[in-house]
C-alpha cells in the first residue's frame, strides 16, 4: 500500500505542475486575439521579440546596410511556412513569418506558441543553427530550413 500511495502523490504533483505550466502561458482567447484570425490555413503570423539562448553567437552575413530576404516556402507535416530574415551589417536583426498555413486548429495553436521562441533562438544564435521547440519539431525544422535559405540568399547577393 505504501508504494501505491507514493505513485499517487507523485502523479498528483506532476499533474498539478502540468496544469500550472499550461495556465502560465496565457489564456487561449488572449492568444487568438493577439495572433489575428483563428481560421486555420488562412493567416500569416509574424513572430515577436528576442530572448536569451544558450548557444554561442555565430556571424550570419557580412555587409553594411539593413537587407532582407525571404526564405523558401517549407512544407512540413502540418502545413507550410516561410520566413523573412533581416540583417544589418553581419547581425540578424529580425525574423518574421509572412507565410504560415496550417492544416488544422491544433497545428495553428502549436505554431502560434513555437514561432516566437524560434525567432528568439535565431536572434540569440545569430544563425539558423537553433535547438528548436520541444513539441513542435516539424515546425522547428521548417523554420530553420527557411531561415537558412534566406541567409543563403543574403550571402549570395
Amino acid at each position: 500500500m505504501k508504494r501505491a500511495s507514493w505513485y499517487l502523490v507523485a502523479g498528483v504533483v506532476a499533474g498539478f505542475a502540468g496544469v500550472l505550466a499550461l495556465h502560465s502561458r496565457g489564456a487561449p482567447a488572449a492568444r487568438s486575439a493577439a495572433a489575428g484570425s483563428s481560421q486555420p490555413g488562412q493567416s500569416a503570423r509574424p513572430s515577436t521579440g528576442p530572448s536569451a539562448s544558450s548557444r554561442p553567437s555565430q556571424r550570419a552575413v557580412a555587409g553594411g546596410a539593413a537587407r532582407s530576404a525571404a526564405g523558401a516556402l517549407e512544407q512540413y507535416g502540418y502545413g507550410e511556412l516561410a520566413v523573412r530574415v533581416t540583417v544589418s551589417g553581419n547581425r540578424i536583426t529580425d525574423v518574421t513569418v509572412p507565410a504560415l498555413k496550417t492544416n488544422d486548429p491544433t497545428s495553428q495553436q502549436i505554431a502560434d506558441q513555437a514561432i516566437p521562441e524560434l525567432k528568439s533562438q535565431v536572434l540569440a544564435a545569430d544563425s539558423a543553427g537553433i535547438d528548436g521547440v520541444s513539441g513542435a519539431t516539424f515546425t522547428s525544422r521548417a523554420y530553420e530550413q527557411s531561415v537558412q535559405a534566406a541567409l543563403d540568399k543574403l550571402r549570395a547577393s
